[in-house]
Formats: structure tokens, sequence, C-alpha cells
């Protein structure tokens, strides 16, 4: 049996949590991963588990707000590595407070790493990868990008917004029968190390709200969305399949309940004043040169499933839809064969 071939892999957000799960994903395929984000710490420790893996691994260092940045970023990849095959679009950051306790710059911030991030992430692999007529672009997005919740309003607009371009994208490229695909995978809360940076002004320590999936569930979808572009979008997770249908059918009741309920379920019971408005790695990230390596995981392992039905269920969307088409024909089959013999026993 032939060996699938290398592919060059860019994953933005690359030195903790779903990107540091997804890139050793990749890596553990024997591909070319292109580690971007803005720390050096993660990183590093990034890159060394992807060799480990089995894959190549190349650091760069950027800032996915910066599009002049991000551009040269993809330059230097592909005299890396060669041409670019997968960008996943990952980066993000976040504020953890009610709308009117986040300033105007703090906004924009989240903006611009989470949205805008995305776009000149997507710009910049779209340019190496239209020329040649192939090319993969994943962007990792959340429940949340059709379903907002309190305390996080900036992030939430983000991945809305991130939805919307991505659906406008994928019809232009469609409509030039474009062989780059764009799709989107919609992920549950994860347990990942941004719970511990992120800036927050609650009482209570940040936390995803329940329940919570290991990132690399999240790593999984992504890297077999990578392989199949075609398809709009993923969702992984029961609880996002819940929360999207449940937004879709009562988006009224579900405001109302994520009112009573989306303050606390985002908060742990122990304060934790010390953290509480710092900056987190808003502006300067969380592994810089007074930082750490943070890993992929947080601290709710405990808690955390490593899997879920639905994903294999997704994943595997097609293989599942013939086998019900299957067993659905056998189920008539039967029946036809009953209804034959009781109307010939009538006949007789």
């Amino acid at each position: 049996m032939l060996s699938r071939p290398a592919r060059t892999v860019v994953v933005t957000g690359a030195s903790g949590g779903v990107g540091r799960a997804t890139a050793l994903a990749f890596a553990a395929r024997g591909d070319r991963v292109a580690l971007l984000a803005r720390g050096r710490e993660g990183l590093a420790a990034a890159a060394d588990e992807v060799q480990r893996a089995g894959g190549e691994a190349l650091v760069v260092t950027v800032d996915m707000a910066d599009a002049k940045a991000v551009d040269d970023a993809a330059q230097k990849v592909t005299d890396a590595f060669g041409p670019i095959d997968v960008w996943v679009n990952n980066a993000f950051a976040g504020v953890f407070a009610p709308f009117t306790e986040i300033t105007a710059d703090e906004f924009r911030r989240v903006t611009e790493v989470t949205y805008l991030g995305c776009v000149f992430g997507t710009r910049a692999a779209l340019r190496h990868m239209l020329p040649r007529d192939r090319g993969t672009i994943v962007q990792v997005g959340s429940a949340l990008a059709y379903r907002g919740i309190p305390l996080q309003s900036a992030y939430c607009g983000a991945k809305h917004a991130i939805q919307g371009f991505n659906e406008s994208l994928r019809c232009e490229l469609l409509h030039h029968g474009s062989g780059v695909h764009t799709t989107m995978v919609q992920l549950p809360a994860a347990n990942t190390p941004q719970f511990d940076w992120v800036l927050s002004r609650m009482p209570g320590r940040a936390r995803p709200v329940a329940p919570v999936y290991q990132p690399e569930v999240a790593a999984r979808a992504i890297v077999h969305a990578a392989g199949h572009g075609r398809r709009r979008e993923y969702w992984v997770g029961g609880s996002t399949v819940a929360t999207l249908i449940a937004n879709a059918v009562v988006p009224g009741v579900l405001d109302r309940y994520l009112a009573r309920t989306g303050f606390e379920a985002q908060q742990d019971e122990r304060r934790d004043e010390g953290a509480r408005g710092a900056p987190g790695n808003l502006w300067s990230p969380a592994d810089g040169p007074h930082g750490h390596d943070h890993g992929a995981h947080g601290r709710f392992d405990e808690e955390s499933h490593p899997g879920s039905p639905q994903e294999w269920m997704s994943l595997r969307r097609g293989q599942v839809g013939k086998a019900l088409t299957i067993g659905a024909g056998v189920l008539a089959g039967r029946r036809l064969v009953r209804l034959a013999r009781q109307t010939g026993s009538g006949r007789a």
C-alpha cells in the first residue's frame, strides 16, 4: 500500500490549546507543520513535539492581527516547505466580562486577532493556493459562531463574523469552480489553557461551559475537515449539535436560559482576585519572555471528554448514511415479503 504523501500545513495559534493539539495531529500523519503564534516558549515546545510525533516543524512568530506580517509568514512557509496544502485559522483572543466593562481598545483587539486574523490568514493562503488551484482552508469556529452567550460579546461577535465571511468566500469559490476549498469546524467547549490567561473581570475564575471536551477531539475533526474540504461545515460534540438546533428552533427560550445560567456556568466558585482584570494574553503572549509553555490542555482534565458518539458519526457521515439506507432497504424488503405472503395466503 502506498503511503499518503506529506502535506504542508499551516496552523495559526499553534502554541497552545486546540492549535497545539491540531499541529500534533497533523504531525502524527507525517506532515510538514508550520506553527504560527506570537509566543516563543509555546512554539518551541510545540515544534519539539511535532518532530517527536513524526512531522517536520517550522516556527514562525507572528501576530495574526498584522496583515503584512501574515503575508510574510506565508512566504516563509512556502520558501521552507514548498506549496501550502492546508491552512488552519485557529488564533483568537477573548475577554470575559459584561459588554459594558470591555473597553473599546479591548473589543477592537479581540476582533482584530480573532476575526481579522482569520481574514488575513485566508487571504495569505489564497495567494498561494489559487495559482495552483489546490488547497483547503479550515476555519476553526465554535457553537458561538451561531449562538452568542453572555460575558463573551467580543469573541462571539468575531466568530459570527467568521461564519458570514466564510459563507461568502465559499460561494465565490464555488462560482469560479475553484479547486481551493474552505470549510468551517464548529467546536464545543474545550479544555484549553485560555481560561487561565484570558482577560477576565469576573469574580470567579473563568471556565468553559460544561460539557467540556479534550482539545484532541477538536484536533481530529480539524484534520478530517482538511482532508474533506468540500463539506460546508462540521459540528463537533453533542453539546454543539444541541445548542445549534435549539438556537434555530427556540432562540428566545435560549436567550432566557442563558441569561439565568450563563454567568455562573462560566465561572468557578474559587475567587482569583490576583488575576481579575489582569491583561492576560490580550496584548502580549502568555508564553513570552517572562512566561512559560502552557501546552494543549487546561486545568479541566478530570471532567473533559476524550471523544463523543456525535464526533464518530460526523466524521463518518457518508458511511452512516449508507448503513441507514441499507438498513431501511432491508426492513422495507422484509415488510414486502411479509405482505406478499399474507396476500398469497389470502388468495389460497
